[in-house]
């Protein structure tokens, strides 16, 4: 019998060199008054003139609004909706990074289904369709043009929080590599990263079960349709992200393929502890989202490994590195190196006695904690940051999952 799978993405994904030339005609097949959600910089910048440029030889009806910030912030979102509705959009675009792109997706909700956005937390909380949404990402990590997530910074919460709908999937994804050339380096290294966790997560995940259990939740966990994705999303980003940092054509073009097919592996099947340990982090160190999965996704590896031993080895060999577990870890955390990321959370700012209280949030976070293929409590979650603190991998023990519980 054949394995359990399932895959959900865009209508249309268009990518290649010269794809955003062609969206346009994507988004006059949905309306003709446009908002785009985007930042000042981009607005001002190539890609956000090539966006307008390709929108408005179409003949559209184009407004443009550039109130995204970093993380998102619930106040900016909630003054975005209110700038939008006035304008009446028939479609919305989102431009940039995962902030752009979220926004864009949190738009189109709070245009469909008006009422406050903590309402809507978590899974399947979304009643309905909202606005046709198309995403043209300017950055190679967050997977968010072809994922059903839109992840925003709720003060009240003390860390950011998610909206998870089969809803807030783009209508389309135009995904054009020449956008992402010029981004700063750093920017290159976090948002890279954190496709390599996306992928790595999303093919060690726990296994889909059933087919009811794939139909129900939004993160499915690994399945026969979305362990392709991955691989080839690890052995994209391990080949072409130092090529990226040095804004190398080819490298640039891999790791948005391969960024892309992480979203689509991580889109259903969803992501673990290394997201779910960052979320607390992120909040505490006001670090960037792929800098503190980076950072983690070693030690995270080396506490599943008990678990997920043949997936790491099969990592391992994606990434052209060998055939073991070890080899897998060793391989991240060397490219992890080459991308400028530290590789300890003393490094950022983490003090001894915060840890206790961030792995408490963290296995909080019951979407991605669920996905781990090796249990964890907060006891784990601490051991795991603990390590991390220091950089020392060894502090992790290895006691396989049937003796340890």
């Amino acid at each position: 019998m054949s394995e359990t799978g399932l895959l959900r993405a865009p209508r249309e994904i268009l990518f290649g060199a010269g794809a955003v030339d062609a969206l346009g005609r994507v988004v006059a097949r949905l309306g003709q008054r446009v908002l785009v959600c985007t930042d000042d910089y981009l607005a001002g910048a190539a890609p956000g003139r090539r966006t307008l440029a390709a929108l408005r030889t179409a003949g559209l009806d184009v407004h443009m609004l550039t109130t995204a910030f970093p993380e998102l912030p619930k106040a900016n979102v909630e003054e975005t909706i209110a700038l939008a509705r006035a304008y009446r959009p028939d479609v919305v675009v989102g431009l940039g990074g995962g902030s752009c792109i979220d926004l864009a997706k949190l738009v189109a909700l709070g245009l469909s289904h008006p009422g406050p956005l903590d309402a809507f937390y978590g899974e399947k909380g979304v009643p309905g369709p909202v606005l046709p949404l198309v995403a043209v990402p300017t950055t190679a990590g967050t997977g968010s043009e072809v994922t059903p997530v839109a992840v925003l910074g709720d003060p009240e919460r003390e860390l950011k929080v998610g909206i998870s709908s089969r809803e807030l999937i783009p209508w389309a994804a135009v995904c054009d590599p020449v956008l992402t050339h010029g981004a700063p380096p750093h920017v290159t290294a976090y948002a890279g990263i954190d496709a390599l966790a996306h992928a790595i997560e999303a093919y060690c995940t726990t296994r889909a079960q059933s087919v009811d259990a794939v139909a129900d939740r939004i993160f499915t966990g690994a399945n026969a349709l979305t362990d392709g994705f991955a691989l080839q999303a690890v052995e994209l980003l391990a080949g072409g992200l130092r090529g990226a940092l040095a804004d190398e054509p080819a490298g640039r073009a891999a790791t948005m393929q391969g960024s892309l097919a992480a979203g689509l592996a991580f889109g259903t099947a969803g992501t673990a502890a290394a997201h779910a340990l960052q979320y607390p982090l992120g909040a505490r160190t006001k670090t960037p989202h792929g800098l503190g999965v980076g950072l983690l996704l070693p030690f995270v590896m080396r506490f599943i490994m008990p678990a997920s031993e043949t997936r790491l080895a099969a990592v391992a060999t994606a990434m052209g590195a060998g055939d073991t577990p070890a080899d897998a870890i060793d391989a991240v955390r060397t490219l992890a190196h080459d991308l400028g990321l530290p590789s300890s959370l003393e490094a950022i700012g983490v003090q001894p006695e915060e840890i206790a209280p961030m792995a408490r949030q963290a296995v909080g976070i019951d979407r991605l904690i669920r996905n781990s293929p090796r249990p964890l409590d907060a006891g784990d979650a601490e051991a795991i940051l603990a390590a991390a603190l220091h950089g020392d991998l060894e502090r992790l023990d290895l006691t396989t999952p049937e003796t340890q519980r």
